[in-house]
């Protein structure tokens, strides 16, 4: 990119421009994707949303993109480092956090699994269909009775009988579950009691039932459901050969985390900038609301967070670019980065008065979806014991 077209590149948020750290393909292909998302989703989100409707017909322009399992070289479309990636999540949370959230549960959480926990021969299997967007994945690890406790608490149960698994248990939270091809189910084995992964093939698995969850104020395009599996049975080739344990389990949550924490930054970007919007607009005594020392206040205040919240995301990226461990790194960021962007979504709403909990003004929605990814992939407790563990070296969970 030249100097004038890399400028003309860089959001306003990014008050570091650290943006430039990307290499030029690099940047080129985020800038493409927030073209896309701003012409193909923009337009539709707020009804989406409102109707707890997911926009399937935005899908089939993401596989070009490359947004699907770009971290594996069997799915992905060109090199690009952690910093991209994290990066991309920040464009999808700035446009939408449940479009962002879609392609984080299918490529960050189903393809991860299947990346990161399968042997070659099912990466060289599903990963490409993945990345081509012929299959949706979904990730099934939280149940109804258990969420951060699903180390020790797990009770859906894989038994093997011969060649295969019998599945038998429930899901709850599911995000994409309703529509998935393949879910990536996580089981206790009754035999060794450890947790293993299988790969289920919705359309083909008598006893899988998928529910969506209504009446969710958050995350509201996502399409949450609860899963029950009764005696559903899944060949010994849909084990993930490489998941043998939750600490397996564990590596792919870890990788997610940081994206999760990247998307957190841009649904606080996406209501800074419309809260920004309105006040250089608006009028009150007959001046710009923006004039006002308390609103520039309030938008000082939005933008520290934000980029302090880029600057942790980023170096966590280089970390792990750099092949370094991150698992503490990553928690940290997720529960300061989701903290913080609470904060700047209050302040974004109150900037716009009133209207600010209208859904038209682009500030109401993010700020409802703030709470989803401050509890998700870890609440902020659990990542701050993790932090605390590494911190202290003893062990805080019960």
């Amino acid at each position: 990119m030249t100097t004038a077209t890399l400028e003309n590149a860089l959001l306003d948020v990014d008050f570091y421009h650290v943006q430039e750290l990307l290499s030029d393909v690099e940047q080129e292909r985020a800038v493409r994707i927030r073209d896309f998302l701003e012409r193909e989703v923009t337009p539709i989100i707020e009804d989406h949303w409102e109707r707890a409707e997911f926009p399937h017909r935005i899908t089939p322009g993401f596989p070009e993109l490359g947004v699907y399992g770009p971290l594996w070289e069997e799915s992905r479309l060109w090199e690009n480092t952690a910093l991209y990636r994290g990066w991309v999540a920040l464009e999808f949370g700035r446009n939408d956090a449940s479009v962002a959230t879609f392609v984080g549960v299918h490529s960050g959480l189903a393809m991860n699994a299947i990346g990161m926990c399968g042997d070659a021969a099912q990466r060289a299997e599903w990963l490409p269909k993945m990345a081509r967007g012929e299959l949706i994945g979904a990730f099934g690890l939280t149940e109804p009775l258990h969420g951060s406790d699903t180390a020790r608490g797990l009770e859906t149960t894989a038994r093997r009988e011969g060649d295969e698994w019998v599945l038998n248990g429930a899901k709850r939270w599911i995000g994409n579950a309703t529509f998935a091809d393949v879910v990536v189910i996580w089981a206790r084995d009754v035999a060794d009691d450890q947790v293993k992964g299988f790969i289920v093939e919705t359309a083909t698995a008598p006893g899988f039932t998928a529910t969506k969850i209504e009446r969710k104020q958050s995350l509201r395009v996502v399409q949450n459901a609860d899963i029950t599996l009764v005696d559903v049975r899944v060949p010994e080739e849909r084990r993930l050969q490489l998941g043998n344990g939750f600490r397996d389990t564990a590596r792919v949550l870890a990788l997610t985390r940081a994206e999760v924490a990247w998307q957190a930054v841009g649904n606080a970007v996406g209501a800074y900038e419309a809260a920004v919007r309105y006040v250089v607009e608006r009028e009150q005594f007959g001046r710009k609301l923006g004039s006002f020392q308390l609103i520039q206040d309030l938008l000082s205040k939005s933008l520290g967070n934000i980029t302090a919240s880029i600057a942790m995301c980023a170096r966590l990226s280089q970390m792990m670019d750099e092949g370094r461990p991150y698992d503490q790194q990553a928690a940290l960021a997720k529960a300061f980065v989701t903290a913080s962007g609470r904060q700047v979504v209050a302040w974004c709403r109150e900037a716009l008065g009133g209207n600010g909990i209208q859904l038209d003004q682009g500030v109401a929605r993010r700020f409802a979806d703030a709470e989803a990814l401050y509890t998700y992939e870890g609440t902020y407790q659990m990542n701050n014991l993790i932090v605390g563990r590494s911190i202290t070296g003893l062990s805080a969970f019960v």
